[in-house]
């Protein structure tokens, strides 16, 4: 809120000064909010990255296990088939 000063002089006029705030407290308030809303979305962004690449990781082991079952599989079909 504005501060008002008033000064009447002896002519009879009125001097009105207003002297209003710097706002510096609420930049600072809304500075430090922003901040935090910004790490706690970087933590959050990092953490499902996180959580995407070790899933991708599972999947690609189970895969390449699956393709080496495969792989047996087959061997022992070539193996079974030479044999008759």
């Amino acid at each position: 809120m504005a501060d008002v000063e008033t000064t009447h002089t002896p002519a009879g006029s009125t001097t009105v000064v207003e002297k209003s705030g710097s706002g510096g407290a609420g930049a600072i308030l809304i500075a430090i909010v922003l901040l935090v809303a910004v790490v706690i979305g970087g933590f959050y962004l990092f953490g499902r990255q996180n959580s995407q690449n070790s899933r991708d990781a599972a999947i690609t082991g189970a895969a390449k296990s699956v393709g080496s079952a495969a792989d047996k599989a087959g061997d022992a079909a070539t193996t079974a088939a030479s044999k008759q």
